[in-house]
C-alpha cells in the first residue's frame, strides 16, 4: 500500500474520533510532579509510575523536599521502578538545579528544560504540551511504533519520526495526535502482536495482517 497524504489524513481522522479527549495517564499536581512522573516513566509503565508517585508525592512534591534526600534514600523510594538507580541520580540532579537556578520552578523554555538532568526531547515536549499547551509531539515507544507501522512517519530514531509527524500532522493537532498514537499503541497496536482484527485502521494501514478491501475514500 502506498500511503498518500489522503490516507494519512484518513488515519488521523479515525484516530481523532476513537481517542477524542484522551490525555496523559500519568497522575500529577504540578509541573514538577509531572516532570518527575515522566522521568520515571522511561522503560516503565504509566500504571507502575502512578503506584510509585501515589506513594511518594504526598511527601516529596517539590524540588526542595525531594532534593533533600540522599541517593540511597531516593533509590529506596523508587526501587520498584525500572532503572531506579540512574533515575534517582537524575532526579536529585534535576531537583538541585531547579532549586539553585530556577527558584524551585520548572522552566517553560524548551532549551532550559533539556539541560536538566534526565530530561530529553520527549520529556520536555510532554511537559510543555501538557502543562502549558505548547504544540508538541513527544515520541515514546508507542508513538514510534505506531507511526512507523502506519507509515504516517517513518524513521530509525525518535527525532526522525518526530520531524516526520510534524510534517504529516497539522500543528494545531500535534499535542492531541501524540495522545491518539499512544493510546492506539496501548490498546490495539501492541508491540509483539498488534490486534489487527479489531483495528479501526485496517484498510488504511500498510502493516495490517488482515486481508480487507482497500480504502476508496
Amino acid at each position: 500500500m502506498r500511503v498518500t497524504k489522503k490516507i494519512k489524513a484518513e488515519q488521523l481522522r479515525r484516530l481523532s474520533i476513537a481517542y477524542a479527549g484522551e490525555g496523559t495517564m500519568l497522575k500529577y499536581t504540578s509541573p514538577f510532579t509531572l516532570l518527575v512522573a515522566v522521568i520515571l516513566s522511561a522503560q516503565c509503565t504509566d500504571k507502575r509510575v502512578n503506584i510509585i508517585t501515589d506513594r511518594i508525592f504526598p511527601r516529596l512534591d517539590t524540588p526542595e523536599k525531594m532534593g533533600a534526600l540522599t541517593q540511597a534514600e531516593l533509590e529506596r523510594e523508587i526501587h520498584d521502578c525500572g532503572l531506579y538507580k540512574s533515575k534517582a541520580k537524575n532526579l536529585l540532579g534535576m531537583c538541585h538545579m531547579l532549586s539553585e537556578e530556577y527558584d524551585g520552578k520548572v522552566p517553560e523554555d524548551f532549551d532550559k528544560l533539556v539541560k536538566l538532568p534526565g530530561v530529553g526531547r520527549k520529556t520536555a515536549n510532554v511537559v510543555r504540551s501538557v502543562v502549558w499547551g505548547y504544540p508538541a509531539i513527544a515520541v515514546d515507544t508507542h508513538v514510534f511504533r505506531v507511526a512507523n507501522r502506519l507509515k504516517l512517519a517513518t524513521g530509525t530514531t525518535p527525532l526522525e519520526v518526530e520531524e516526520g509527524l510534524q510534517k504529516a500532522i497539522p500543528k494545531k493537532d500535534w499535542s492531541a495526535a501524540h495522545h491518539w498514537l499512544i493510546w492506539h499503541g496501548r490498546r490495539v497496536c501492541h508491540a509483539r502482536k498488534p490486534d489487527c482484527e479489531t483495528c479501526i485502521l485496517q484498510d488504511v494501514c500498510p502493516s495490517c495482517t488482515v486481508s480487507v478491501p482497500p480504502w476508496k475514500g
